[in-house]
């Protein structure tokens, strides 16, 4: 373990940006424009058979539901049938209307008369009983399937979230990857020449020529250790300063990745040319956007505590490939 005084900082630093760029990819790095399909796997057939039981489930509502508002209708109708009925029926079965001076013939008529309304009447009555009782079942049947549907709709849209992780999760480490493509990939154009640092030589140089005396990014007393995260072919350093301390651009780049990243947290990758890219990770904030150009010194984040204590974890790559920090901040 090493521990840095502010004037050493600024020289060892900057090798640290590099490395923290590198890990903290994120799915908000250099926009590609290409749509992409989901990979087959990234669908479980958990989650399909799910989807077919609720497709099943909401058919059969649907067909419970329609049947049991095909009942009220028709239960409705033989309600007002049998009213009708019931009303000549009685009014034909007094005995002060039976054709008395029409002979035989027309109290047999009469008595068919009656006894077709009586039947009718029994009929609609019993369409009306039998729609009744069948809604009464149907409306059970609508229940259950409903108490079956919430919890199945619930655990859908679990399964919908746990998708959209994993999806987000491939997406970020799609970025994290593109991030290092720098001007060699269609989304994304470095161009530094405007932006470079207050020391001439450096902006003909480029990030290379700042190779042993970039500065750190953070200020003031800072102790500075090797250290490793997974996922990465070599190590970065880990500088301990106060919780929410400034982090700054070691070299001018552009913001390649600004978002939270597997076991960096959050992190921003600046793409510095040429090439190089530094990873400034184990951030509380981040304080710029994809895309940003920004200068030495600019602030780009500041210290977070992701559970290791107050510090940032920073790392210089070259392409893909993780530089040894130590040799460009010259500790």
């Amino acid at each position: 373990m090493v521990h840095v005084a502010s004037s050493a900082a600024s020289r060892g630093l900057s090798l640290l940006l590099t490395s923290a760029v590198l890990v903290c990819g994120s799915a908000t790095a250099a926009v590609d424009t290409a749509p992409r399909e989901p990979a087959p796997s990234a669908v479980p057939t958990a989650a399909r058979d799910l989807e077919q039981l609720l497709g099943n489930l909401r058919r059969e509502e649907q067909a419970v539901a329609q049947r049991f508002d095909a009942l009220g209708k028709q239960a409705e109708q033989a309600g007002l049938r049998a009213l009708a009925r019931g009303r000549a029926y009685t009014r034909l079965s007094r005995a002060g209307l039976l054709p008395v001076g029409g002979g035989f013939k027309e109290l047999i008529a009469h008595a068919t008369r009656v006894e077709r309304l009586r039947s009718g009447l029994v009929r609609d009555l019993a369409t009306q009983k039998s729609a009744i009782a069948e809604r009464a079942q149907l409306s059970r049947k609508l229940e259950e399937l409903r108490a079956r549907l919430a919890p199945l709709e619930q655990e859908r849209n679990a399964v919908a979230r746990a998708e959209n992780a994993l999806l987000s999760a491939a997406d970020r480490e799609r970025a994290f990857e593109r991030a290092f493509q720098g001007a060699g990939s269609s989304s994304h154009t470095a161009v530094y020449g405007a932006l470079g640092p207050s020391d001439p030589l450096e902006v003909r140089q480029g990030f290379a020529g700042a190779k042993g005396r970039l500065p750190f990014p953070i200020a003031g007393r800072a102790e500075i250790h090797n250290a490793r995260r997974g996922g990465s072919d070599g190590s970065g350093l880990e500088m301990r300063a106060p919780l929410g301390t400034s982090v700054r651009a070691v070299h001018p780049g552009r913001v390649a990745f600004a978002d939270v990243y597997s076991d960096y947290g959050k992190t921003v990758i600046l793409d510095h040319g040429g090439r190089y890219y530094t990873v400034s990770a184990n951030l509380g904030s981040i304080d710029v956007a994809v895309g940003d150009d920004v200068q030495t010194n600019a602030r780009i984040g500041s210290v977070g505590d992701a559970g290791r204590g107050a510090l940032v974890y920073f790392e210089i790559r070259v392409g893909t490939e993780t530089a040894d920090p130590s040799e460009w901040f010259g500790i």
